[in-house]
C-alpha cells in the first residue's frame, strides 16, 4: 500500500531523529494545527536537529536563531537603515522572515526581546517603524530552552507561553534507539542531508486546511471544554487554562486524528493531545508545588476524573 504524504513525513523525521516518536507527532500535529511548539529539554537530546529536518523534509526555509542575555528586537525583526544614495530608509529584515523560527534557548533573553515574538507568533506578521510586514504563510517557531540551568535565564512570561500551542518535553531515548545512534554508519548530520522534500508547498496547504475541517462533534468539544474549565475550578491551580488554550486543545485533537487519518476526532485525540497543549499554561499553587505535585500531575488527575463522552 502506498504510504501517505503524513507517514512519509513521518518516516522522513523518524529516519534522522532517533527514539523521539512522541515527540516528532506532537511537532507534526502542532504545525498541521498552524500553531508553535517550545521544545523543553536537556542540551543533546536532537531539539534543534528535530527542527532541521522538518523544515528540510517540508521543503521550507530554515533559520537559527540562537537567544542570548544582549539580543535586541532589532536583531530578531530587522530594522530601517538610512541609506546615503538614496536619501531614504531601507529595510533590512531580521532572521524572523523565514519559514521554520528555531528560537534557540529563548528563556536566555530578556522579555523585551522576547516580546518581538509576540506579534510574529500571534498574527504572523511584524511591525518594524509603524510599518506592518507580513510573514510567510507557513511560519512555524520551533523554541527550545534548557529545564536544568536557571542562571542568567528569563523565564516565559504567561502571555508567551500562551502563543505555543504546544510544549513537548524532548527527553533521552530508550536503549535500543541510543544503542542505534551509537552504532548507525553515519552522523545524525549526514543522514539530515539525505532527507528530500517529501510534500509539495501546495500539498502541505491542503493537509493544513484538511486538518482544520476534521469533524468534530459537539459532544467532544464539551469534553474538552469540560477539561479545561476544571483546570480553573482545580484547588491546586492559581491559574488554569484559558479560552485560547480550549481553542489550541480542539485545533490540535483535530490535526491528531488527520495525523491518524480519521474524518472526526474522538476523545482519544483531545486525551492525547491535551498534556502537551496544558502544562505550560497552568500555574500549581506555593502549597501544591511544596507537596510535589506539577502541572502534569493535575492534567493526569483530570484526564481521569474528567467524565468521558459516549
Amino acid at each position: 500500500m502506498k504510504a501517505t504524504p503524513l507517514q512519509r513525513l513521518e518516516a522522513a523525521l523518524s529516519g534522522v531523529v532517533l527514539g523521539q516518536r512522541a515527540v516528532l507527532a506532537d511537532l507534526i500535529t502542532s504545525f498541521l494545527a498552524r500553531g508553535h511548539v517550545l521544545l523543553e529539554g536537556v542540551p543533546g537530546v536532537a531539539k534543534t536537529l528535530t527542527a532541521r529536518t522538518l523544515a528540510k523534509a517540508l521543503g521550507l526555509a530554515f533559520t537559527r536563531i540562537q537567544f542570548t542575555p544582549d539580543l535586541m528586537p532589532s536583531d530578531v525583526v530587522g530594522t530601517s537603515v538610512f541609506r546615503p544614495q538614496d536619501a531614504g530608509f531601507h529595510l533590512v529584515k531580521g532572521p524572523i522572515f523565514t519559514e521554520v523560527l528555531v528560537a534557540d534557548e529563548v528563556n536566555r533573553t530578556p522579555p523585551k526581546t522576547q516580546a518581538a515574538l509576540l506579534e510574529a507568533m500571534e498574527e504572523r506578521q511584524v511591525t518594524i517603524d509603524g510599518v506592518t510586514h507580513p510573514l510567510p504563510p507557513h511560519f512555524f517557531v520551533v523554541a527550545t530552552q534548557n529545564p536544568l540551568e536557571l542562571e542568567g535565564t528569563y523565564p516565559l512570561p504567561e502571555a508567551q507561553l500562551d502563543r505555543f500551542l504546544m510544549r513537548v518535553r524532548v527527553g533521552y531515548p530508550d536503549a535500543a534507539a541510543e544503542l542505534e545512534l551509537l552504532t548507525r554508519p553515519q552522523t545524525a548530520q549526514a543522514a539530515l542531508e539525505q532527507v528530500a522534500r517529501v510534500l509539495p508547498l501546495e500539498e502541505l496547504t491542503a493537509l493544513q486546511a484538511e486538518a482544520a475541517r476534521v469533524r468534530c462533534d459537539e459532544s467532544v468539544s464539551r469534553y474538552a471544554l469540560a477539561l479545561v474549565r476544571a483546570t480553573r475550578e482545580s484547588p491546586k491551580l492559581k491559574l488554569g487554562a484559558s479560552p485560547r488554550a480550549g481553542l489550541g486543545l480542539l485545533a490540535a485533537a483535530k490535526a491528531r486524528a488527520a495525523l491518524a487519518q480519521q474524518g472526526f476526532v474522538t476523545p482519544d485525540e483531545v486525551k492525547a493531545v491535551a498534556p502537551s497543549v496544558l502544562n505550560h499554561r497552568l500555574v500549581v499553587k506555593a502549597e501544591a508545588e511544596v507537596d510535589g505535585v506539577s502541572a502534569d500531575d493535575v492534567i493526569a488527575s483530570l484526564l481521569e476524573s474528567v467524565e468521558i463522552p459516549r
